[in-house]
């Protein structure tokens, strides 16, 4: 780990850890994410971890643009990983279906597997929270397997619903409300981030696990979920 620091705003800095995208950084990020919050206490307005990095943002009246730089040095000095066991596991039951997910096709044969077989690698790892962004409850996940990644659409959807679990390269995430997105969308869940992130309590925390898990329409409708079929691309 070799970390850069750069000026981001007047007051604000991103801590570089990291060039390159992996789950093992996640034990060196939320281990500086500690450190920078109690080094800076009263002085940090708010702290972004990312994959690589983390966006600082300190208070200019208490500190200089020097002092804070100083205090980043100090608070990284040393720096152990931490345990990334300890994040929570959340189980995500995921009804993958070509009405809600209408990607599964192109993701199954861009990978040389039925979708059956894609359904199960999907669901076979444990993904790593590395941010959250985009929307509120939003978690980037990874990393997929190699086979299944996927570019972007090349013309994104107008709508994505709620719920829909998508695959962007090898990256994966939960939309959780109605929104545009260009992801491949290969099923959907029920399970009501937005309203987490409506409380001030994302379901999903960087360093976190998620697990998902294969169900039939029969028991997402019975959960709630929305079964209205995904809206077609212009």
């Amino acid at each position: 780990m070799e970390k850069s620091i750069e000026t981001a705003a007047m007051d604000a800095l991103m801590v570089r850890l990291f060039d390159a995208i992996d789950e093992a950084n996640m034990a060196w990020v939320i281990a500086a994410d500690q450190a920078l919050r109690n080094a800076f206490g009263s002085m940090l307005i708010d702290l972004v971890p990312s994959y690589t990095t983390l966006l600082l943002h300190y208070d200019c009246q208490q500190l200089t643009h020097s002092e804070a730089i100083q205090l980043i040095h100090k608070a990284l000095s040393g720096l152990t990983p931490v345990d990334t066991q300890a994040g929570e596991l959340h189980d995500i039951p995921v009804w993958y279906d070509e009405s809600v997910g209408p990607e599964l096709p192109l993701v199954a044969k861009r990978a040389g597997l039925s979708i059956d077989e894609l359904i199960e690698q999907h669901c076979n790892h444990d993904y790593c929270v590395f941010a959250l962004g985009f929307a509120p409850g939003y978690g980037f996940m990874g990393l997929v397997d190699e086979s299944l990644a996927t570019p972007r659409l090349k013309t994104p959807r107008r709508k994505v619903a709620a719920g829909s679990v998508g695959i962007a390269d090898r990256q994966t995430a939960i939309y959780p409300l109605l929104s545009p997105g260009g992801w491949n969308i290969l099923g959907r869940t029920n399970v009501p981030l937005f309203e987490h992130a409506k409380r001030g309590e994302p379901l999903f925390r960087p360093g976190d696990k998620v697990r998902f898990r294969a169900i039939s329409r029969e028991e997402f409708a019975a959960d709630g979920g929305d079964t209205t079929p995904m809206e077609e691309r212009p």
